[in-house]
């Protein structure tokens, strides 16, 4: 997955945390490749960009304790979207320091 961003330092910062995951090799100025840090798993490309605009991508992050994860990720930069729920949601849209929205779903 390529993820466009406007800040490779705070965009590697807030999803290394979010996901447990590490740079593959030393950043760049306008790349980085994020791996779990377990090994297992899909990597992460953060890529630079210009636009101010969100990319349309969005992650769905599964969580045992939902409101346990949003907040955990709230502090560590994320925010709640503004979002129309439907009454049996099981899912909480936030968005990253970017503004790109992402999902948090009670597994």
């Amino acid at each position: 997955m390529v993820w466009g961003v406007r800040d490779i330092p705070r965009a590697q910062a807030f999803w290394t945390a979010a996901l447990d995951y590490r740079p593959r090799e030393e950043p760049g100025d306008d790349w980085v490749v994020l791996i779990p840090r377990s090994g297992e798993g899909p990597q992460l490309a953060l890529d630079l960009v210009q636009s101010e605009r969100p990319r349309r991508h969005h992650l769905d992050l599964y969580a045992d304790d939902q409101a346990a994860e949003v907040e955990r990720l709230i502090g560590l930069g994320a925010t709640r979207a503004d979002w129309d729920y439907e009454d049996d949601a099981d899912y909480v849209v936030l968005a990253d320091p970017d503004g790109n929205p992402f999902c948090v779903v009670q597994r």
